[in-house]
């Protein structure tokens, strides 16, 4: 009977010893609000992400109508002002010469700055850099643009 009562003890003091060593242990505690923390994070830059997302879409849709309200808005100025002034010379009538360009744009084809004749070349014509020697030349279809320098004051 005494090695009963020893043994009930003993898996009494078992349970005892963990309970007290779990609420003192502060690592663990620490751990739990740890981890706690760090879901809550995680939640909120999921919420965050898909605000941005949400953002970005909006944006887009009204930016989509304002382009397309712009178009109207082109579109009604260049039609009355044909219909209003049919005798003025295209250079004094603004929106002439954007006429053809709307019409183009209506239509979804290219403008004719945006067609181009050739591919472009991905290499350059002899040696080009800091180390060449010779002043680079252009061909005659080739656009330069150069930059202005800014001085340093």
């Amino acid at each position: 009977m005494s090695w009963i009562i020893a043994i009930s003890i003993f898996i009494a003091g078992i349970f005892i010893g963990y309970i007290v060593s779990r609420l003192t242990n502060k690592t663990q505690n620490q751990q739990i609000s740890l981890k706690k923390d760090l879901d809550k994070s995680k939640y909120e830059l999921e919420q965050y992400r898909q605000e941005l997302v949400d953002h970005f879409a909006r944006s887009a849709e009204l930016l989509d109508n304002v382009s397309k309200d712009y178009s109207k808005l082109y579109e009604h100025m260049a039609k009355t002002s044909a219909e209003l002034m049919p005798n003025l010379p295209t250079q004094d009538n603004p929106f002439a010469q954007r006429i053809t360009t709307l019409e183009q744009v209506k239509n979804n084809e290219p403008i004719e700055d945006e067609v181009m004749d050739h591919q472009p070349r991905d290499y350059a014509n002899g040696a080009t850099g800091l180390f060449s020697d010779k002043a680079a030349t252009v061909r005659d279809d080739e656009i330069v643009m150069s930059e202005p320098q800014v001085k340093a004051s």
